[in-house]
């Protein structure tokens, strides 16, 4: 057993050779505390994948978005984060409550360039970061356990078109999204999203799902 693997890891990469290369991995890029250099990929990012277990015991994976730098890193073995409003589920919020074992793989797809982080997570409403993001409903933070660099061979590269306009700003209203409009969640969804769309317009579910398809901004 080491910090990264287990029987059935050492069973498979002796299946394929690889023990010694793997021990040899782990020895040059497994890191227990945060340096300048991660600190800096992790803080330039504007999104992660961020991997929770549900009562369950399933893994579940789910995209975080916002601007560059709305992931934090506090100290030498911690990083915060926002969630902002979704669809009502809380599904990553949920799992984090009943298990607070993370997984958050952040990826640069223009230089590319990926890291991938352990740790436990915590998620609080009076947290004193959440002044620091509007229409935050949690700050989660996350202690760290471990990270370490990937090699970047299968990431593609690619551009950013644009930025969501849906993610929350200090300067200006956060639009209504796109699906609050539809006309078959009106009656479940919060009071003040309900003014929202009746401002808005509603819309069906096919011009929702058209949408989608050709790419509006506005989906």
């Amino acid at each position: 057993m080491t910090r990264l693997y287990g029987k059935d890891h050492r069973d498979i990469q002796d299946e394929f050779g690889t023990r010694k290369m793997a021990d040899r991995v782990e020895e040059l890029v497994c890191r227990t505390e945060f340096d300048d250099e991660a600190k800096g990929f992790i803080e330039h990012v504007d999104m992660f994948f961020l991997s929770s277990v549900d009562h369950q015991g399933r893994p579940t994976v789910s995209y975080k978005g916002g601007d560059v730098g709305f992931v934090k890193v506090l100290d030498s073995t911690t990083l915060a984060f926002p969630s902002y409003d979704g669809n009502g589920m809380f599904f990553s919020m949920g799992n984090i409550s009943q298990n607070p074992q993370v997984g958050l793989l952040f990826i640069s797809f223009s230089t590319p360039h990926r890291m991938r982080v352990q740790g436990t997570a915590t998620i609080s409403r009076d947290d004193p970061l959440m002044a620091e993001y509007k229409e935050a409903d949690y700050i989660v933070r996350v202690k760290l356990s471990e990270f370490w660099q990937n090699c970047p061979r299968y990431i593609h590269q690619m551009t950013k078109v644009r930025d969501s306009r849906y993610v929350p700003r200090m300067d200006c209203d956060t639009p209504l999204a796109g699906w609050k409009r539809l006309d078959l969640v009106q009656d479940v969804i919060l009071t003040k999203d309900l003014q929202q769309a009746e401002v808005e317009g509603l819309i069906n579910i096919e011009e929702w799902v058209g949408k989608i398809k050709s790419g509006d901004p506005t989906a």
